[in-house]
């Protein structure tokens, strides 16, 4: 099997090493299996029976990474993507390296994460070299903390934030009085500027929006539940033992172990995370286990 991983997929002005280490990594593991790998860094497609890029294609493709992207995954030859890790929340250094990678796809309804085969000793592995733990459901707690996501961001698929948000907070006064702290997405740059003094989330009674520069735990310290639309971003407090709800949860790697029915904020369903965990560790993958194959033979059996 001949497996190319494509260097030009990686953005021009990279200041992150690790893009082009995991596909030069991957092709080390795929020779180590037995399989044919190369890095390619030229621009148009070769023969290939599995391609590897790193990230994802967006709405808008006029950059030469990104329409190199989508020329490989609309050629219909099976392509590994990188995405990031679920368990970043823990470490944003993320020393070991654990990326995320799929085929065909990002999101839980449109990628395939070779996650249907479960070696429990993944998550185990997991969590010794992160030190993750999970914890027991937290069953007190006050306030509601509404996690935003990138206003503009393809996974709000065309979704103002500040519509979204309002439409969450006037759907959860319906059903309790508790406040409600907004957090603002850290990596979303003008977030500050439209949480403003002014915003019109201020209309609503017991709203309170985080400061930008405010730890995460902080926010969460206390908290009852948490509220996502369909990111990441809800990882983490599900393995903390926080109540998580989501607005979409089809598009969400927390689907499982997560609520849908704001009406239900009072009452949340709580659920085995134990199993989800072990699901999700099954698409984690580090720099050394890319090297040595062993990603790539658990992959190759999904092709």
């Amino acid at each position: 099997m001949k497996v190319i991983s494509y260097l030009q997929t990686v953005p021009a002005k990279n200041t992150k090493p690790q893009k082009e280490q995991l596909l030069r990594d991957f092709v080390t593991g795929v020779c180590a299996a037995g399989d044919q790998g190369e890095v390619y860094s030229g621009r148009t497609i070769v023969p290939s029976d599995v391609n590897v890029i790193q990230g994802w294609v967006y709405d808008k493709t006029h950059s030469p990474h990104l329409a190199l992207r989508k020329q490989l995954i609309d050629s219909h030859i099976p392509t590994v993507c990188a995405d990031a890790n679920l368990f970043l929340y823990h470490n944003t250094v993320n020393p070991w390296g654990y990326l995320r990678y799929s085929f065909n796809g990002i999101f839980p309804t449109t990628g395939n994460y070779c996650d249907s085969i479960i070696d429990p000793d993944r998550w185990i592995s997991i969590q010794k070299n992160t030190g993750i733990k999970l914890e027991p459901y937290k069953n007190t707690g006050n306030h509601i903390l509404i996690m935003a996501q990138r206003n503009g961001g393809w996974s709000m698929k065309g979704t103002n934030i500040l519509d979204w948000l309002e439409q969450t907070i006037f759907a959860l006064q319906q059903y309790t009085d508790r406040p409600i702290i907004i957090r603002g997405h850290p990596g979303d740059k003008r977030a500050k500027e439209y949480l403003d003094k002014n915003c019109r989330l201020y209309t609503y009674k017991n709203v309170s929006i985080s400061p930008s520069n405010k730890p995460l735990e902080r926010d969460l310290l206390g908290a009852w539940a948490v509220i996502n639309h369909n990111s990441s971003a809800a990882v983490g407090p599900a393995i903390k033992g926080y109540n998580i709800f989501l607005t979409d949860a089809n598009d969400s790697q927390c689907k499982e172990v997560a609520n849908t029915n704001l009406n239900q904020i009072e009452t949340p369903n709580q659920f085995d995370r134990h199993r989800w965990c072990q699901r999700i560790s099954m698409s984690h993958w580090n720099f050394e286990e890319l090297r040595s194959g062993q990603c790539w033979k658990h992959m190759r059996e999904f092709i």
